[in-house]
């Protein structure tokens, strides 16, 4: 179902004047994947917000916060919502264990450093053999800038699977080595053709958010290097 609206909004005749903005939560909406998918939810519903679509937004400090529960049972309401009601939250808070400040601050830089998730055109589904896990990407025209991103739609069990990456869509020939620069946790790996695995711990990090290099980096491109 997500990837055929992302099909319809991206690669469909709308998108020549509709620009979707996407929004994991709203002062009227609370999801009820976020009352009850605790912090794995938050973090893979802001990642996907922010890399599917070039315009998101989320209501915060609530996200920031992780607020989660609803006025009563079956409701989509914040309990104390704040269309009724000032709040003040301190600094302590929004600086406490609980706060997703920080990564909120590292997925925007993320996408202000990257030109190919400020677009909406380019954006690619790959298969992938686990249902609980999507995998797109987006590139720049000339491909100088390509993000791979791969979720786990599952904020309770680790999921893993092997990807069918479309690798012309990547910039990477078929029989070419390339490296993928998790940009979340600053991991590399070295991928090999359309078919790589991956497995996701949601309690760890629930995505990977990647940068594809085409370029194999070996000892010669470090600046310590003597021969």
């Amino acid at each position: 179902e997500l990837s055929e609206y992302l099909t319809e909004l991206c690669q469909g005749p709308g998108r020549e004047y509709f620009r979707p903005n996407f929004w994991p939560n709203t002062p009227d909406i609370l999801t009820e994947a976020l009352q009850f998918g605790g912090r794995p939810m938050f973090l893979s519903r802001l990642v996907m917000a922010a890399t599917m679509t070039a315009n998101y937004g989320i209501y915060g400090p609530a996200y920031e916060m992780m607020e989660h529960v609803a006025v009563k049972h079956g409701s989509e309401e914040y309990l104390d919502s704040e269309k009724y009601q000032l709040r003040y939250r301190g600094f302590e808070e929004l600086d406490g264990p609980n706060s997703l400040r920080d990564f909120i601050a590292l997925v925007n830089r993320i996408r202000k450093r990257n030109p190919a998730l400020q677009s909406d055109w380019s954006l690619r589904l790959h298969p992938f053999d686990n249902e609980q896990i999507i995998c797109y990407s987006k590139a720049t025209a000339n491909r100088a800038n390509v993000i791979l991103v791969v979720v786990n739609l599952d904020p309770n069990y680790t999921q893993a699977g092997m990807t069918q990456l479309h690798l012309e869509a990547l910039g990477v020939e078929p029989h070419q080595p390339f490296q993928v620069h998790d940009l979340l946790t600053g991991a590399h790996y070295i991928w090999n053709g359309p078919r790589n695995y991956v497995e996701l711990n949601p309690h760890r990090m629930p995505a990977h958010v990647f940068r594809v290099h085409h370029h194999l980096h070996t000892e010669r491109d470090f600046d310590t290097f003597e021969g």
